[in-house]
């Protein structure tokens, strides 16, 4: 290596190591992975696999979420999935709340599918006693059948996600997606 690529490599590393010291809540599973550009920078919610699920790390990596399918599925050939997605709010400043993050999860899920059923319901306690504003994302002919549940957790905003291609999947993994969510703890 180069002194420039050397330098800019240990640059790399304390940014990494400042971000992986900051003093936040949020149980967050956190990795680097060398790539060609230096590192890549993965942090997602951890959550603690329902029986027969299991985590697709390379799903995972590609979509920088943590992707949960069911046992002998892949992210792109399971009929539903589980993945939940850790937002820092250093990197989306224009986000100023958690109301803010639902409302435009909303407007891009209305702008994408006009005859989507938004609706809020039941909120989802999570192992801390957290309650997670929880909506449902329902198609009235094609699309997928979603619920999303929200929170904010130190310096990240939180998503947990269910999403299916029919009503029988989505009702058929919805205890699943219960149950994940509600490993996760803010507790460190």
């Amino acid at each position: 290596l180069n002194v420039r690529a050397h330098k800019i490599m240990r640059a790399k590393i304390v940014i990494f190591l400042i971000i992986i010291s900051t003093s936040v809540c949020a149980e967050i599973e956190k990795v680097a992975l060398p790539g060609d550009n230096g590192f890549q920078f993965y942090w997602w919610p951890k959550l603690v696999p329902f029986k027969e699920w299991h985590h697709d790390r390379d799903a995972s990596l590609h979509y920088q979420v943590n992707a949960m399918v069911p046992d002998g599925s892949t992210f792109g050939d399971a009929e539903t999935v589980i993945y939940g997605k850790a937002i820092y709010k250093a990197r989306e400043p224009e986000l100023k709340s958690l109301d803010m993050l639902i409302e435009r999860d909303r407007d891009d899920f209305l702008v994408n599918i006009p005859d989507i059923s938004i609706n809020e319901s039941e909120p989802i306690l999570i192992s801390d006693g957290t309650k997670l504003q929880s909506f449902t994302f329902f198609p009235q002919s094609k699309g997928n059948w979603e619920k999303v549940a929200y929170c904010e957790d130190g310096d990240y905003y939180l998503v947990f996600t269910i999403s299916s291609r029919s009503e029988k999947g989505y009702r058929a993994a919805k205890q699943a997606y219960e149950k994940m969510v509600e490993s996760y703890t803010s507790e460190p």
